[in-house]
């Protein structure tokens, strides 16, 4: 399912050096003067990685030295400065005043079990908790008035919210009781007040004048993403009334956002593998009406819609775009209001304007913000170049300034890698792909070469700084990386998207491979040296590449798929599988053995290196399990390492490094000289 660049993009064992600083949770205060972030990493490596508290972190977009909130739990019980403090203080969802005066945000304190909702002016002074919770804690953002937080709550949680989070030991009667997300109302005094009902899962909201939209489903939380509705929620009485269901099996719905005045209701709708990986086109629903309508304005881009947001005081909606291999922001001009005729209700009509492009580079921006006076906020960052915040201005008219670096943590880290963007065909279709090199490249000499394919299936490699983890590694051993974005992934408009349905390892594979092949006519690659990885998604390509060639010479599955028939009943998120397989496995099985690479296991002769975290709720580890089995049974060099307490991501830096030591060894014993 969703990618797993978090765990091959962790740290490693390295020389000494600076670490790079990441941004995240990046927002500008509506009146454009201050922006706020979490900074995670920094610090030195000295033979081992170095894990730094995350830090709540205040700059000044006019310059000057940024402001840093002291956190609470960053001091032991006696005061003395915690040696685990990733582990112990985590702050999340910072989110700004109307006004811009204060920053309210949730810290995690791991060793007291709590999530507290804090508030801090926004010169980083006068902290002060007005909720302390026993649960979970979300999304938080002040009410339009100012006089309170809503936030999701999850009271009494039994584990951390999302299906890639570590799932609970089945022990007992399974499936009696299930956890319940709701939004909820904190007021500056610290009162809570329920707004949603007790039977409903709410995964996104927004405030809709009268109360709050958003999305969300019955049964249990992990599982029904997939089939989610959009609601509205009315405060007062904690009940929710349906405005929208989903036309398609194949329309998930992400990223809901109300206009300022409150009558137009926009989101991301279409095919997702996971809740987070959002991309789509982009639908409108207007709140007053009745008739659950939502009309797709952007129909046919050649794009994917990644996230929205409406202007402060203008009829415009922001939102960010992937597209091949360039990622931007665009806008799209309202009204969508005509009136009908003979004095019925205004029509929404299709669109008035195509999205306009305000910026389009290879160089992305992620974690996109707008104040209410024209400011724009995010990380930029590729492959060579270290992420830093910077600002840009929007006129009046649309267009957009030259960006401005806001942040110079990264000053002076050089790049690990030399990277390029790779386009080929296949089937008639363009895709797309990024190759890694070494930095220092000898003339004459032939490389080995790394196939990374993402999870998914639908999300996209986008260039990240490779700062640290395994990546970095491979490079400074001498290998070449490459990062495929085949049909299924997101970056080409929704048939691209939708292409690998009812395909899972058919045009999706031949898409990688003759990638490869294209990468061997332009880069000095052996062919005799080939190997493959993958999380998720790209855990099950590489399983399934070792049983229709024999061209890779190792490969490393983590969390992969082995078995399709037996992971429908194993998972905890079979909803995810109709969109994609178009029935159960129970009403037509054949469409998932023709994908199931342990049907093709007699033709594996690849030493295949395969790990899982034993609490996946994602891909539970008999997938793994099955397919390490096989492998023994068969002769053919593997090896199989089930991580204890972990989910579908690993999050134990112990654990982090010993998968990625791992995967190293793997590949040098097999494809060095």
């Amino acid at each position: 399912m969703i990618a797993f660049a978090a765990a091959f993009a962790l740290a490693s064992a390295a020389p000494a050096a600076r670490l790079p600083v990441g941004y995240s949770s990046v927002s500008i205060s509506p009146d454009g003067r201050n922006v706020v972030a979490i900074e995670s990493g920094g610090g030195v490596e000295a033979g081992k990685p170095t894990h730094t508290q995350d830090r709540l972190v205040i700059y000044s977009v006019a310059g000057g030295r940024p402001l840093l909130v002291s956190l609470p739990c960053a001091r032991g019980a006696r005061g003395e400065r915690s040696t685990d403090q990733q582990a112990r203080c985590t702050p999340s969802s910072p989110a700004w005043s109307p006004d811009g005066s204060t920053v309210a945000f949730i810290l995690r304190d791991t060793a007291e079990k709590t999530r507290d909702l804090y508030l801090v002016d926004a010169d980083a002074r006068h902290l002060r908790r007005i909720l302390a919770f026993s649960g979970t804690l979300g999304r938080a953002r002040f009410t339009r008035d100012g006089r309170a937080i809503a936030l999701l709550t999850t009271a009494n949680a039994r584990k951390e919210v999302g299906a890639t989070q570590a799932g609970i030991r089945t022990a007992g009667e399974i499936g009696t009781t299930n956890d319940v997300q709701r939004i909820a109302t904190v007021s500056l005094a610290g009162t809570l007040h329920f707004a949603s009902p007790a039977d409903l899962y709410v995964y996104e909201f927004d405030e809709a004048g009268d109360g709050f939209v958003g999305t969300g489903a019955h049964g249990n939380g992990d599982n029904n993403w997939w089939v989610a509705r959009l609601y509205h929620f009315d405060p007062k009485t904690a009940t929710a009334r349906e405005l929208y269901k989903p036309a398609s099996i194949q329309q998930q719905i992400a990223s809901p956002q109300v206009s300022r005045d409150g009558k137009l209701l926009a989101f991301v709708g279409g095919i997702m593998s996971d809740f987070g990986s959002t991309g789509g086109d982009i639908y409108v629903y207007r709140l007053d009406d009745t008739s659950g309508r939502a009309i797709d304005v952007t129909p046919n881009i050649p794009a994917s819609a990644t996230a929205l947001a409406w202007d402060c005081d203008r009829d415009r909606l922001f939102f960010t775009e992937l597209q091949g291999d360039r990622s931007g922001i665009a806008t799209i001009d309202f009204p969508f209001l005509e009136p009908a005729p003979r004095g019925g209700p205004p029509i929404l009509r299709p669109f008035v304007t195509q999205p306009k492009a305000l910026w389009l580079d290879a160089t992305p921006l992620r974690e996109v913000s707008a104040s209410c006076n024209g400011a724009l906020t995010g990380v930029r960052e590729n492959y060579e170049l270290p992420a830093e915040i910077v600002t840009a201005a929007v006129s009046p008219s649309g267009t957009i300034a030259a960006w401005k670096q806001l942040t110079d943590g990264n000053a002076g880290i050089p790049p690990e890698a030399r990277a390029q963007g790779v386009n080929w065909t296949d089937d008639g279709l363009t895709v797309t792909g990024w190759l890694l090199s070494p930095r220092r490249v000898e003339a004459g000499k032939k490389y080995p070469l790394i196939v990374d394919v993402h999870g998914g299936p639908s999300a996209a490699t986008t260039p990240r700084f490779v700062g640290r983890g395994t990546v970095r590694s491979l490079l400074r051993r001498g290998y070449f990386v490459f990062f495929p974005n085949p049909r299924g992934s997101f970056g080409q408009g929704e048939a691209f998207t939708l292409a690998n349905v009812k395909d899972f390892g058919g045009g999706d594979f031949r898409d990688i491979m003759s990638g490869v092949d294209a990468l061997e006519k332009i880069a000095p690659v052996d062919d005799a040296r080939l190997g493959i990885m993958g999380g998720s998604y790209g855990g099950y390509m590489t399983m399934w590449a070792v049983t229709q060639t024999n061209r890779f010479k190792a490969a490393v599955s983590a969390a992969g798929f082995s078995n399709w028939q037996s992971y429908y009943g194993e998972n905890g998120i079979d909803e995810w599988m109709i969109p994609f397989f178009g029935a159960s496995v129970y009403d037509d099985p054949a469409v998932y053995a023709k994908s199931s690479p342990i049907d093709f296991v007699k033709n594996v002769k690849t030493p295949t290196f395969a790990y899982v975290g034993e609490l996946d709720v994602e891909v539970p580890a008999p997938q793994s399990l099955e397919f390490w089995h096989a492998l023994q049974t068969l002769g053919v060099p593997t090896s199989l390492v089930v991580y204890p307490g972990e989910g579908h991501h690993l999050r134990s830096p112990a654990h982090v490094r010993d998968a990625e030591k791992r995967t190293l060894d793997w590949f040098d014993k097999y494809l060095k000289p």
